[in-house]
């Protein structure tokens, strides 16, 4: 059953179209919803869970989905909203961006400081136990740019293949290496600034060790307390089953452009599996077929979107604060 009694899907000037469909699909509140009052955030948690199968046929054509216009007031009313979907929790373990959770299932999302960009990836592709769900909100937003731009992985993949076909039967063959030095606390200064106290969870070695040994990580103690890992080869290119088709799941570009700190220099910070460069020119290539097939809408506070992680790279673009977005993950 449609949700056209509560839901209204609307258009705007931001999206793009693939095969005749939306990107992202928008809905608003319908007319019909609001009764001629204004609607509760328990009203739209109740059309969320008597909905969810449609709305789910939304995301799984389109691979996103934004609310705008509804009552969503707060991290509280975000958190109901997420948890109206139904969506198992996933624990933020092994992930790089520094994050501070706020209720709830509700933590901000990356807090690098406002003049760094956050490259396009899929979430925690770099771990073997990644989100296939993420919801983000619009708690305040942006006084200038700060937008999260979106793109379709399987778009990425055809034109890599149809651009460097050597390149990605390689990469296709032997995965990905990613490297990355961690401090014992949190660097709020870079973008992948979680030390491996709150990588982990724990502050003690043991315990560290046997939970990123879970997570399919080598570690590297150093001598200042801080430690290299050492994660996969994991593969670059995934099948996504449900659509029945490859997609572009890595934070390759991420790593390469922007895994960069007092720590960490970008170019090494992911490689071939078996441990070779990666060519810098196609790297670059790569970060245009990303910007040029994104879409980037500007956020309203109340915004909503939930992004299938498996169909859908984000970034983040540089801002002037204000701006806080929260973010939820799901299994």
């Amino acid at each position: 059953m449609g949700g056209v009694d509560f839901f209204q899907e609307t258009q705007t000037q931001h999206q793009k179209w693939a095969q005749g469909i939306p990107f992202p699909r928008v809905l608003i509140p319908a007319t019909s919803s609001t009764g001629g009052g204004a609607l509760t955030i328990g009203e739209v948690g109740e059309a969320i869970r008597h909905h969810k199968t449609w709305l789910e046929s939304l995301l799984h054509s389109s691979g996103a989905l934004l609310l705008r216009g509804f009552p969503i007031n707060s991290a509280e009313d975000f958190n109901e909203v997420v948890e109206a979907f139904g969506y198992e929790e996933l624990p933020y373990v092994g992930g790089a961006a520094p994050r501070t959770v706020v209720v709830g299932r509700v933590f901000t999302a990356n807090e690098s400081p406002p003049d760094q960009k956050i490259p396009f990836h899929h979430e925690m592709a770099q771990v073997p136990e990644y989100p296939a769900k993420l919801f983000f909100y619009c708690e305040v937003e942006p006084a200038v740019a700060g937008e999260t731009p979106i793109v379709l992985s399987h778009l990425v993949y055809r034109k890599m293949a149809d651009q460097f076909p050597d390149f990605v039967r390689k990469l296709e063959e032997l995965g990905l290496l990613y490297i990355r030095i961690l401090g014992e606390g949190d660097d709020a200064s870079s973008p992948i600034g979680r030390g491996w106290h709150s990588t982990f969870l724990t502050k003690d070695k043991q315990e560290a060790e046997e939970r990123a040994t879970r997570l399919g990580v080598k570690v590297e103690w150093l001598e200042d307390g801080g430690v290299k890992t050492i994660t996969g080869p994991l593969p670059a290119v995934k099948i996504d089953r449900s659509r029945n088709r490859k997609v572009w799941f890595n934070s390759m570009v991420a790593a390469y452009t922007g895994w960069k700190d007092a720590r960490n220099v970008p170019e090494n910070a992911v490689s071939f599996g078996d441990g070779t460069p990666l060519p810098k020119d196609v790297m670059l290539a790569c970060l245009k077929i990303l910007e040029d097939e994104s879409v980037a809408f500007p956020w309203h506070r109340g915004d909503v979107l939930l992004l299938d992680n498996l169909a859908v790279l984000h970034s983040r673009r540089s801002f002037e604060p204000p701006r806080r977005i929260l973010a939820s993950l799901c299994k």
